[in-house]
């Protein structure tokens, strides 16, 4: 495993980096109180390939590593964790699927919009479905030449910009995990039914809606896969999900510390700098520390990915542990600003909503460390 990055990550980082200074960070406050990240900002995104991350260049991607989509990930995040996460469930659960288990004539349909200025969702979670994802109940019924879907979504990511959803339905009620199907479904289709954006506590600028669908006709050929394969599908892409949201984590709980450290730095109590008291010492280090660590495991669950090989469990490892770091990181940022971390004018305030969720959304962390713990009995420890 080489921790060192290529001379080309090192370039697409640096050029990110400079972008997201450039054109995003003057706005990211006003997105979050505002409640969106306007579609400019992804079609900026778009001109430089970033919703074709993990898409091929023959199919019109530009073919990153797992490496590399992580750290464009994280530097977004750094800036705007709502933009960040709006093209990392494009990538990861949107574009991704279509590629590995859509037939040629999908991907000759879908990809080219999806890699150039379509955003997709992913809609699987339900009312009653959530972590447990056999649990759902809508339904797709076959009819001829067609399936008739019929049940709601919800935590629907890019729903409102979406220009592809991916759909799981229940094509077999007997069947359990086996028995649900995943279908494209185009935005504008009859029978698609898009809920009111929710009012978040953090990551408002990415919008999040539920779906009802109505007596939904979808043709066979938008089905993406096998009939029965939706559950295997969705797992599978949730694996490269979480990478995407430990990177997104680390982004954000970087921005705290930077700020963290800077005020620390400035603030003078007791008649010296705050750096210079050593409690506070001790919060920067273990920032320093649990920055390092999340960092450490999102590569290696990354090389795992490029290298072919399983990466399930180390994922899960990354996502558990990047989340719960932003976590703590961005409080701790709060409580070294005092009074001014609770307050809007500071961006620490923002930071430490944006990473709450980050331990909830793609499986929460009793779900990761119910992944790891089942990989861990089945396989044995892996060093």
């Amino acid at each position: 495993m080489q921790f060192d990055l290529t001379p080309e990550q090192v370039a697409i980082r640096d050029a990110v980096r400079e972008l997201c200074r450039s054109e995003f960070e003057p706005h990211a406050e006003r997105w979050d109180r505002q409640g969106e990240v306007p579609r400019a900002a992804v079609d900026c995104l778009a001109a430089q390939g970033f919703l074709g991350m993990a898409i091929p260049e023959e199919w019109g991607g530009v073919g990153y590593d797992a490496r590399t989509i992580s750290l464009v990930l994280e530097e977004i995040a750094r800036v705007s964790a709502a933009l960040a996460i709006m093209i990392a469930v494009h990538n990861s659960v949107g574009a991704l699927p279509v590629f590995r288990f859509g037939s040629d004539a999908q991907r000759r349909r879908y990809l080219p919009r999806l890699v150039s200025h379509q955003l997709a969702a992913f809609s699987l979670s339900e009312p009653g479905a959530g972590s447990d994802a056999g649990a759902i109940q809508s339904v797709a019924l076959r009819r001829g030449d067609r399936y008739v879907l019929n049940g709601s979504k919800n935590w629907v990511t890019n729903g409102l910009q979406a220009g592809i959803y991916l759909i799981f339905a229940r094509t077999d009620k007997a069947a359990g995990n086996r028995g649900l199907s995943a279908f494209i479904v185009e935005r504008g289709a009859p029978g698609v039914v898009i809920g009111k954006p929710e009012d978040k506590m953090g990551l408002r600028g990415s919008d999040t809606v539920a779906l009802s669908l109505e007596d939904l006709e979808v043709p066979a050929e938008q089905r993406l896969g096998e009939e029965g394969q939706g559950f295997s599908i969705a797992m599978s892409m949730l694996d490269a999900g979480r990478i995407g949201v430990a990177s997104q984590a680390l982004g954000v709980l970087g921005a705290a510390f930077d700020a963290a450290a800077r005020y620390a730095q400035q603030r003078v109590a007791f008649g010296q700098p705050l750096t210079k008291i050593q409690a506070i010492q001790f919060k920067l280090a273990e920032m320093e520390r649990r920055a390092q660590c999340a960092r450490l495991l999102i590569q290696r669950a990354a090389w795992l990915k490029d290298a072919g090989r399983p990466y399930s469990r180390e994922a899960s490892m990354a996502k558990l542990y990047a989340s719960e770091a932003a976590t703590w990181v961005t409080h701790q940022a709060v409580q070294i600003h005092g009074g001014y971390g609770y307050v809007k004018e500071y961006a620490v305030e923002r930071y430490y909503r944006d990473a709450r969720v980050m331990e909830i959304y793609e499986g929460t962390s009793e779900i990761q460390r119910l992944v790891i713990a089942r990989s861990l009995l089945k396989d044995g420890v892996r060093v």
